[in-house]
């Protein structure tokens, strides 16, 4: 897959030397999902929306599934490696001070994937939502990256006893790792939206 043949939609940084900051839609969302809201967290950043290049029954998705949380694992690793090159080839043409991924449900998982596997192409992350239902194998290269995620206590979708656990993997990676809580399920609740606000803005 080429590196720019991601469907986007894109705003330049304001300024020169501003952060970048990706945003990934969920399951059924597209590249306009979240980029008013970047807009909105960091204006004078340059954001950059790729669309989900997998359809579900027509929902946009960034990689296969079989199931409800059961991944196609080799489907993920391609759409990984051709992720990571669009990012980095964007990441190359913009040369931003630092680099913010922001994504929820499956644009979360795919954001959190490429971490894993390209753990140099991210400074920061916010991941709303993620399920990640398997065990990493270890990453040193996350060590000194933020990463703030964001859940509900009752999200039949992604399993807080899994939500948990990732985060933990990635406290013991060396990640500076915040964990935000609301009460509700898996949809965007508006004090997950304040502590997004906080951790990007800080």
């Amino acid at each position: 897959m080429a590196p720019n043949s991601y469907q986007n939609r894109t705003h330049p940084a304001g300024k020169p030397e501003q952060p970048l900051l990706f945003v990934f839609h969920g399951t059924g969302g597209d590249e306009n999902q979240f980029f008013d809201f970047g807009r909105q967290l960091l204006p004078d950043a340059g954001i950059v929306s790729p669309r989900g290049d997998v359809s579900e029954h027509g929902a946009l998705r960034f990689f296969r599934r079989t199931a409800e949380g059961v991944y196609d694992m080799e489907d993920l690793a391609v759409r990984t490696d051709a992720m990571a090159d669009f990012i980095r080839t964007r990441k190359i043409e913009a040369k931003p001070s630092k680099v913010i991924g922001l994504g929820y449900s499956n644009g979360a998982n795919i954001l959190a994937s490429v971490m894993l596997k390209h753990p140099g192409l991210f400074n920061d992350a916010v991941l709303m939502h993620p399920l990640i239902p398997w065990q990493p194998a270890g990453q040193p290269g996350l060590a000194g990256k933020r990463v703030l995620i964001t859940a509900g206590q009752r999200d039949p979708i992604c399993p807080p006893s899994l939500t948990q656990d990732f985060a933990d993997y990635l406290i013991a990676q060396g990640v500076e790792t915040e964990l935000a809580w609301h009460p509700g399920g898996h949809e965007i609740q508006q004090g997950e939206v304040a502590a997004i606000q906080r951790f990007i803005q800080s």
